[in-house]
């Protein structure tokens, strides 16, 4: 299975828009500092996420959430 999700920074309070196929070990790698994109924000929660059965779809609908973030 393929994830995309949605973390929210308490710290700077700003979310982060991402795809994975294991979601446990993403969450701990930017928990952890060692993604350069979300290093700043240290500690984020998982505010969202949704389920997908090929990493095509789920980033997909990552750019798709990413787009509307734009828009906004």
């Amino acid at each position: 299975m393929f994830y995309t999700y949605i973390l929210l920074s308490h710290k700077t309070n700003k979310y982060y828009i991402g795809s994975t196929g294991n979601l446990e070990d993403r969450l701990s790698r930017h928990n952890g500092g060692r993604s350069k994109a979300t290093k700043t924000g240290v500690p984020w929660t998982l505010e969202y996420s949704e389920e997908y059965e090929t990493k095509s779809q789920a980033y997909q609908r990552e750019m798709e959430l990413k787009s509307w973030k734009r828009a906004e």
